[in-house]
């Protein structure tokens, strides 16, 4: 089978990429990434094949799209601070450019495509665990755009009876993601410092609680899902029901670095969500056979990932 992977040179899709090329029902894996914020150097030694090329470029993303069997969409413009300081250009890239795709796989004929939400489209809602049946109350641009990229996978189910997946990721973390830079995500920004012996700086007082979920687990769900042809009339949380504070990170950061840690108090950041957890019945429901990696274990592989770029 074929399957084409959108943002495949990012940190997931490098991820998702190394294991569907040890699927020995996968014979080819193609990745389309305009690398503006994934990197071509992700997917050294990896046999896939690559196509350098926007979603919004509707041309090149059919061309690549033919004769796919499944197409996992993770190209995106991430981080919820740059979609406040540019709007449009979060709504072309998450809401236009994931149109674009199930176009695409709509005119190719029978084919999967998986989509990449975000908890963050809960935003205001209070409730916790964040359950799918619960409003949503998207608090910034990029969750806007996340939740009309969803409603659009479901709604192109429901009007051309496509198979497609809606997974709502809950701070997904681990190797290749990238730090040093504004927008990057808490852990490797907390691992960076840490490693470099400058301080971990906390957007708020750090009692603020993630779900977070290490990348091997996400991708070992995403590639049953392509090779079981999973489709869902419902968006799907893609999370295991932890709440970790970022204070807890820290500590158990320093347990597993044996050392203490500085800590810089900031503000909070316009968009933050306070608190996420993620309901996990109906991803159970649909893959009951996963095992997730626990933060222990993830931070101890994001570490040591970490420590191979420095030799």
């Amino acid at each position: 089978m074929k399957v084409v992977v959108t943002g495949g040179a990012g940190f997931i899709g490098a991820n998702l990429c190394r294991a569907l090329v040890q699927a020995e029902e996968v014979t080819e894996v193609l990745v389309l990434d305009d690398v503006s914020t994934g990197f071509w150097s992700n997917l050294d030694g990896v046999p896939v094949d690559r196509v350098e090329a926007s979603i919004l470029d509707v041309a090149a993303l059919q061309d690549c799209v033919n004769g796919a069997d499944s197409v996992v969409h993770l190209a995106a413009r991430p981080s919820v601070p740059r979609s406040i300081a540019q709007p449009v250009p979060s709504h072309e890239a998450n809401a236009t450019g994931t149109m674009n795709v199930l176009e695409a796989a709509r005119h190719a004929g029978n084919c999967q495509v998986i989509v990449s939400s975000s908890s963050s489209v809960y935003g205001a809602n209070p409730i916790l665990p964040k359950h799918e049946d619960l409003a949503a109350r998207p608090m910034s641009p990029y969750a806007a755009s996340k939740l009309a990229a969803e409603s659009y996978t479901l709604a192109w189910q429901h009007s051309y009876e496509m198979p497609t997946l809606a997974f709502r990721f809950f701070n997904v973390f681990g190797p290749l993601q990238a730090a040093g830079h504004a927008y990057a995500a808490v852990v490797p920004a907390f691992v960076a410092a840490a490693l470099a012996g400058e301080p971990l700086v906390v957007h708020g007082d750090g009692t603020q609680s993630r779900d977070f979920t290490f990348v091997d687990t996400v991708c070992s769900v995403l590639t049953d899902a392509v090779l079981r042809r999973v489709s869902s009339p419902e968006p799907t949380n893609l999370a295991f029901g932890t709440r970790t504070t970022l204070l807890e990170v820290i500590a158990l950061l320093e347990e597993l670095l044996e050392r203490p840690l500085a800590v810089q108090f900031t503000e909070t950041r316009a968009g933050d969500v306070p608190h996420s957890q993620a309901a996990n019945d109906r991803l159970r429901a649909l893959f009951p056979d996963v095992q997730p990696v626990d933060l222990r274990t993830g931070l101890t592989a994001t570490i040591a990932w970490f420590n191979s770029l420095a030799e």
